[in-house]
């Protein structure tokens, strides 16, 4: 069984818009996180915070390809799973970005709970961000009920 959950959104600007987006802790509050404790960069753990849930965690910045790529990993020890966003420029200035998560266990009794929860966030962090850079929309973000 495939336990990878994948999202896919057009977002009308450069590559490089949409990566300072994700990795810039002065933009991420616009759409995602209440706050970044820091700028992602390779090798380093991130601590994000979300205000609305009372929550908070650590990333690990895996790998960054400046306005390409970036890949880490979250979740609780034992149960971490790895993201990667790809971001692909199209000659109109226009981006696809991709967000992939694979690690998810398949021999977890909650798996397809838990596959479509992270690709129901995934997908609404992406129309959040598509908001937010397309029409500077910052008031979609921590809506989402569970």
């Amino acid at each position: 069984m495939d336990t990878q959950v994948t999202a896919t959104f057009k977002i009308l600007k450069p590559a490089k818009e949409v990566f300072e987006a994700i990795v810039d802790p002065e933009k991420v509050g616009n759409f995602w996180f209440s706050s970044s404790s820091e700028r992602w960069e390779q090798g380093k753990t991130v601590t994000l915070r979300y205000n609305e849930y009372d929550a908070q965690g650590d990333i690990k910045v895996l790998e960054i390809e400046d306005d390409k790529k970036i890949v880490f990993s979250w979740g609780e020890d034992g149960q971490e799973t790895v993201v990667t966003i790809t971001l692909k420029e199209s000659e109109n200035m226009s981006t696809i970005i991709e967000v992939n998560e694979s690690g998810l266990k398949e021999d977890d009794p909650e798996i397809v709970n838990k596959m479509l929860g992270q690709k129901e966030g995934w997908v609404y962090v992406l129309t959040c961000l598509k908001g937010y850079l397309e029409n500077g929309v910052n008031t979609l973000r921590g809506s989402l009920i569970h």
